[in-house]
């Protein structure tokens, strides 16, 4: 039975934004509503623009049942052409990817988008020419490479000069002020100094304009090989000890190149561990990281988990749901940067040790690593404001390539891994481990995450700080114009209203340190699907397995979940790690001092309000993590109000900036992945057709055998 919304009869045009343009269009296009694999849906119009992909139904036209979180920049029913991650036509039931020229036009459109959603079009009942117009027009501006000026970053800037940049208390470190100030921030201005060294990018245009470096290192130095070989300092730990990153040289030299090169080093070297400066202990993150290929393969086999056309396909890979998972390697990278991020707060805090950490161009890996310790052993940075400013600072400022990281430009796919992604991952787990910590919530993470395929932001759009330079001059057409005023992503106004923005903020969040001695484990809700790997018997590989292949398997069954504590993981740290990890763990929580995430097998989960926010067969109603926050919440209004009483029967004013919190009325109705699904219909699982059982039998794999009985019907 197909259910069909009638075509509609009044046009609905899209809503453009300043500097946006109509490319191409069509009309009478039928949308699935793919979720439960009927061929329900309703008719429309697609349209392409050169910000865009959009699909407009009579709906689009109607302000009524507004969801509580919306965006006001892109839809529900939006695709910006930087969020499209691969395009799929169907030929005669047979998918084909898109790509470059067409000889033949597909009857249906599946995209895929790199926020996981999926969007299935038939266009059996669209006018021909139109067809043509439509794929051809989606295939070319969302595919095929082109100029960074070509991005609708710099139509919407030229088209919206009073921009008004929103720094939200977010230091940018632009300025020589900025540094100076975090240096005396970190108490870090006694050992290390902002230089100005690079005004004008006399230095290297990889390097920002100013950056801080040990006292003792000269100028001659920074301008002798381009600003590689020179320690660049990141933070400062309370007890004076200091985290640098440094470019390392290429490795590939002449052996008179490479001898000089190491003779720098070492006077570098010699001169920064002479006191004051503490013992110097330095990471080639290149040999003890997964490298960048690694990372983008691993991803890409992970986000395939969730890039889900129909019920009928999720539940076919839920049989085997663990297995699946594991094979990706993901989650292992994960722990394996977390660890890393340990193994260095622990240099830092218990060692009173400087590290340095070298990558070939310090601004992948080093920013990762670099962001996650400063997360874990600065509270200011566990606060909205503390995070964006980190994220500028080591990120935008410092250099991360986002431009080729993303691929924006499609110019190369070698280019491409998804490090920040990772560093977002990895920052969700210590937020769901200890959710008080953090100003923010989840939600604020993943649209963060969002945001980096929204090209109206400057923030996640360009290589370096002197890319953005160089290309901020407005070469308007018609006369010299003014330079670009660029938005920056954490102006959260131009998304979202401030109810919805409220949906960002944390609030539980521990603002007054309080040590409380009584502490109890944080009750974390067990996903339908379950989220995290479990301690079961496997046949992994030992490099990146559980358990040792010589442990004795009697013994895991005994210990049960409890193993982790007990069996050390194949690549275990040294003693000395092992000792500091499990001393904190032994000891209550302090909010608002250091933070370690908890990285043993299970503890390592997957983000599921990011990847499983689309699936309905995924979402638990009524339940989750928002039903306890919804009651939280209604407590909360409840002591607001009762103080607002207390306040108006003394007789003083309540000032007015009372933290609002977003109200969740009926969470009943509510989805576990809420706010980004709604009140979505519940899916049903079908019955396991007969060869899934036959393969089953004869299936040793544990991992497998134990997933077929994850009964997802059930606590409803």
């Amino acid at each position: 039975e197909i259910h069909i919304k009638e075509p509609i009869e009044k046009e609905v045009n899209p809503h453009l934004l300043p500097g946006e343009l109509l490319l191409c269009e069509a009309s009478m296009v039928y949308k699935y509503i793919q979720e439960d694999g009927s061929n329900r849906g309703t008719y429309g119009k697609l349209v392409c623009t050169n910000f865009k992909i959009a699909f407009l139904d009579d709906d689009s036209a109607s302000d009524d049942n507004e969801p509580q979180f919306k965006n006001k920049i892109v839809g529900e029913n939006d695709i910006t052409l930087q969020c499209v991650d691969q395009i799929y036509g169907v030929y005669d039931e047979k998918k084909k990817l898109l790509t470059g020229q067409l000889r033949k036009y597909p009857e249906k459109l599946i995209i895929y988008c790199k926020d996981l959603r999926v969007f299935h079009f038939c266009l059996r009942y669209t006018k021909e020419e139109e067809v043509k117009r439509i794929v051809s027009g989606i295939v070319h501006h969302s595919q095929t490479p082109k100029l960074l000026k070509r991005l609708f970053l710099f139509s919407y800037a030229s088209a919206a000069p009073n921009n008004t940049d929103g720094r939200n208390q977010t230091v940018m470190f632009d300025t020589l002020e900025d540094w100076r100030d975090e240096l005396e921030r970190t108490k870090g201005n006694v050992k290390y100094k902002a230089v100005t060294t690079n005004e004008g990018y006399r230095v290297s245009e990889k390097l920002p304009l100013y950056f801080v470096v040990p006292i003792c290192v000269s100028e001659e130095s920074i301008l002798k090989y381009e600003g590689r070989g020179i320690p660049i300092w990141c933070w400062s730990c309370h007890n004076g000890a200091a985290l640098l990153k440094m470019s390392a040289f290429p490795k590939e030299q002449d052996d008179i190149t490479s001898q000089t090169q190491k003779a720098f080093l070492d006077g570098i070297y010699k001169t920064i561990s002479k006191p004051p400066y503490e013992l110097l202990k330095m990471d080639d993150l290149s040999s003890s990281l997964p490298s960048l290929q690694d990372i983008q393969v691993a991803y890409t086999r992970f986000k395939q988990l969730f890039l889900i056309d129909n019920s009928t396909d999720f539940w076919a890979t839920d049989v085997k749901w663990f297995s699946l998972l594991e094979s990706t390697n993901w989650l292992e990278i994960i722990r394996r940067v977390l660890k890393k991020a340990i193994e260095v707060a622990e240099c830092l805090e218990r060692q009173h040790t400087n590290v340095l950490l070298i990558e070939e161009s310090a601004t992948d890996l080093c920013c990762v690593i670099s962001s996650l310790v400063q997360v874990m052993m600065d509270s200011y940075s566990r606060t909205k404001s503390g995070f964006q400013s980190l994220i500028q600072k080591e990120w935008v400022i410092g250099g991360h390539g986002f431009l080729d990281r993303c691929n924006h430009l499609h110019k190369s796919d070698k280019e491409e891994a998804p490090v920040f992604l990772l560093l977002l991952n990895c920052v969700w787990q210590l937020v769901q481990q200890y959710p008080p910590a953090f100003e923010f919530t989840e939600t604020y993470l993943t649209v963060l995450s969002d945001s980096l395929y929204v090209p109206i932001f400057s923030t996640f759009f360009f290589n370096s700080q002197h890319q953005k330079d160089t290309n901020t001059s407005g070469e308007s057409l018609k006369t010299q114009s003014a330079p670009f005023r660029f938005l920056t992503v954490w102006d959260w106004s131009v998304q979202f209203d401030p109810k919805a923005q409220a949906f960002l903020n944390n609030p539980l969040y521990a603002e007054k340190p309080k040590l409380d001695k009584s502490q109890q484990k944080t009750a974390r809700f067990k996903h339908q699907r379950q989220l995290s790997l479990p301690l079961t018997q496997t046949k992994s590989s030992p490099k990146r397995g559980f358990f040792r292949e010589e442990t004795d398997h009697l013994i895991k069954n005994i210990l049960g979940k409890r193993i982790g504590k007990f069996i050390n993981s194949s690549d275990e740290p040294p003693n000395s790690f092992r000792e500091f990890y499990d001393s904190w763990h032994s000891k209550p929580v302090d909010y608002h001092g250091l933070l370690l995430p908890r990285i043993d097998g299970p503890e390592i989960k997957v983000w599921a309000q990011r990847y499983l926010r689309w699936i309905p067969e995924a979402q638990l109603h009524g339940g989750g993590t928002i039903a306890t926050a919804a009651k939280i919440l209604d407590l909360m209004e409840e002591v607001q109000s009762l103080q607002v009483k207390m306040d108006e029967e003394h007789s003083q004013a309540v000032s007015g900036d009372v933290h609002s919190v977003p109200m969740l009325r009926n969470s009943a109705r509510l989805s576990s992945l809420f706010p980004f699904a709604l009140l979505q219909r519940q899916s049903i699982k079908p019955a396991l057709p007969t060869s899934t059982w036959k393969d089953l039998e004869d299936e040793d794999d544990l991992v497998k055998r134990d997933d077929e009985f994850v009964d997802l019907s059930g606590d409803m």
